[in-house]
């Protein structure tokens, strides 16, 4: 049997493996492997006296963005893929980072379709925190905050299409320390996907996406859920509704309204 893994989460946004002891004297490792790269990130796994091993990934260990299958491994033996045990993420939920590092790292435990334990990170620098999203009246207000970045004057929001020659749109932006409202009208925009993005500095600062990763949820797409608003552009009707992508990034599609 697979051996299995409990991971807590510290708010500092570090995480802990506990993992069966499988009762082998070698040194052993919690091997992190980056599905798209085969990067690797080794942590030994060492007693904890209550017949368990035990690895600490703190936040200070650079992860990249990305997802990192989890295995055990015993010296000269193969890696173990590991089991999802018990995950405690309390300390996920609300989580505020102080911004002072000039960056953003996030890293979610999750168990995959096929029941192994897998993590998902995310390191932004700067970092554009989506929070309450409000739809009515044909528009979408997204209140956030920023981390890593102070807005100026020179400060706007882009509403980029995804299609390759789309255009670029502005939305409403307001600023109060590191709180913004963004402001988007559903009339603004053609049919298509639409990514949002901030420039904290103004077009010649960094290039800002909007997301929502500071809480417990890996995949916000299948869960988040929000109320589609029918609205006329040019003659048609479409269907506006804003999204979490595959990277919980924000987005809105525009799609032809049903009859």
């Amino acid at each position: 049997m697979a051996p299995r893994a409990d991971c807590i989460a510290d708010s500092a946004g570090g995480l802990t493996f506990d993992v069966s002891d499988q009762g082998a004297p070698d040194p052993a490792h919690l091997v992190l492997m980056n599905r798209s790269s085969g990067e690797e990130v080794r942590l030994p796994l060492t007693p904890s006296g209550d017949g368990r091993l035990r690895a600490s990934l703190p936040i200070s260990v650079g992860l990249p963005e990305g997802r990192w299958d989890v295995y055990a491994q015993v010296a000269g033996d193969d890696p173990v893929r590991l089991m999802p045990g018990v995950n405690d993420l309390r300390s996920l939920v609300d989580r505020a980072p102080t911004g002072s590092r000039g960056y953003v790292a996030v890293r979610i435990p999750y168990v995959t379709k096929h029941g192994n334990l897998t993590v998902r990170s995310w390191f932004r620098a700067p970092h554009a925190e989506a929070g309450e999203l409000l739809i009515a009246d044909g528009e979408l207000t997204v209140r956030g905050r920023v981390y890593g970045v102070e807005f100026s004057p020179k400060a706007c929001a882009e509403i980029r299409s995804r299609a390759a020659t789309g255009p670029v749109l502005r939305g409403e932006l307001t600023a109060d320390g590191a709180e913004f409202t963004l402001r988007i009208g559903y009339d603004e925009l053609s049919e298509g996907r639409w990514d949002v993005w901030l420039r904290p500095e103004g077009e010649d600062g960094p290039q800002v996406r909007v997301a929502r990763l500071l809480d417990d949820i890996a995949d916000k797409k299948a869960i988040f859920a929000y109320p589609t608003e029918r609205v006329a552009v040019g003659g048609r009707d479409l269907q506006a509704e804003p999204y979490y992508t595959v990277d919980n990034d924000l987005s809105v599609v525009m799609a032809p309204a049903a009859p």
